[in-house]
């Protein structure tokens, strides 16, 4: 069967599932090695050599102006994340993008952030995946190690304490923390900075 450019994409836009045996898959296996080669070579840079941010803007296809992200750093779907303006990623931070990442304007993460978007099925663990997307909203802030699990939602200005597993969304102005996140208190929207 003859699959058209990008069909691979559209499955995983779509939650899957993908098949590693199919021959549409080739261009994931593609998209993948162009991002871990670009992220090694930003990571290889010294963190005052500014041109790093050169491999970066190759890896997510724009220009990285208005974005702020430290080494090291490890992505391995660039063409899956999006970026509102005033993002700021810390550094060793690692996104697993194949469902899609979306970082809307203001968002914050601290140091050893960690995204996933893809899971595998439970019966065919070794060839069968499915996504789930995960959207930071605007202004939110996620602290130090904290793991985002597929198909989640971080409201806008929500805080995500160190450490937390985020399993499930997160409202608009929640406090989360622990393990699974749970709401530790709401903030006060008319506080909020922008």
């Amino acid at each position: 069967m003859d699959y058209k450019k990008g069909y691979v994409f559209d499955l995983m836009e779509k939650g899957g599932p993908t098949d590693v045996r199919e021959p549409y898959f080739q261009e994931a296996v593609d998209e993948m090695m162009r991002a871990r080669v670009l992220c090694a070579k930003a990571n290889a840079k010294m963190p005052d050599d500014m041109t790093y941010i050169n491999d970066l803007e190759e890896l997510f296809g724009r220009k990285l102006d208005d974005v702020r992200i430290l080494t090291p750093f490890i992505c391995d779907f660039g063409n899956t994340v999006k970026f509102g303006k005033g993002v700021f990623i810390n550094h060793s931070a690692i996104l697993s993008s194949s469902g899609g990442i979306e970082f809307e304007d203001g968002c914050m993460a601290a140091p050893g952030l960690r995204i996933a978007t893809i899971n595998h099925d439970m019966n065919e663990r070794h060839t069968t995946y499915t996504y789930g997307k995960v959207t930071i909203k605007k202004n939110a802030w996620l602290g130090m190690n904290v793991t985002i699990c597929p198909g989640v939602t971080i409201g806008e200005y929500a805080v995500v304490a160190a450490g937390a597993v985020v399993t499930k969304d997160v409202p608009d102005y929640a406090v989360v923390g622990g393990v699974p996140a749970k709401v530790i208190k709401m903030l006060d929207p008319k506080e909020q900075k922008e």
